[in-house]
């Protein structure tokens, strides 16, 4: 079993959700947002983001954290606050020692929904379907996070084929095992 967190970095709103990853099947744990209020200076908006994402990550104890990578639209002041709030993530999960993996928001969408077109509304509905929710999840930046995790069990799942196949293989045989998972 693996727990991968994912985060939709964001300065007012940012989107985390859990995904528990055992065998071939995937189950969200847990899902919402963390609200930094507006009112509050920058410092405080993201000591609010770290302190919030790094109490969760207490709780939930995830092997990584999947981020969804900064994309540079036309607004430059709002990046730099999505690059603030993943350094405060990126920090929350070097502080317990927990690998952070980045993904393109094109990537996220192929891997959920098999373009990377799609629009949010189709990436709701497949992240609810995908994890066996009873509905897509309400709040966008939830959706995303849970999106961008599920994008990094995607990855997971091939490595941790060949890691199992190559400790049963090993056992099996009981010789050594080279790099790329080849018998000796």
């Amino acid at each position: 079993m693996v727990v991968v967190m994912g985060i939709d970095p964001g300065f007012a709103n940012t989107g985390f959700g859990v995904v528990r990853v055992s065998g071939g099947s995937m189950r969200a744990v847990d899902a919402g947002v963390v609200e930094a209020e507006p009112e509050l200076a920058p410092e405080a908006r993201l000591a609010t983001i770290h302190r919030s994402l790094a109490e969760l990550m207490s709780w939930h104890e995830p092997e990584a954290v999947a981020l969804e990578d900064l994309y540079f639209g036309r607004n430059v002041r709002s990046a730099i606050g999505v690059g603030q709030a993943r350094g405060v993530a990126m920090l929350a999960a070097a502080e317990r020692g927990v690998r952070c993996f980045d993904y393109t928001p094109q990537a996220v969408k192929v891997a959920v929904c098999g373009s990377g077109a799609a629009e949010k509304r189709q990436v709701q509905r497949m992240v609810g379907s995908l994890l066996g929710l009873s509905e897509a999840p309400r709040s966008e930046h939830a959706a995303d996070a849970l999106a961008v995790a599920v994008c990094h069990a995607a990855t997971l799942r091939p490595r941790e084929a060949r890691r199992q196949a190559v400790a049963i293989g090993a056992s099996r045989a009981e010789r050594p095992v080279q790099r790329g998972g080849l018998p000796a």
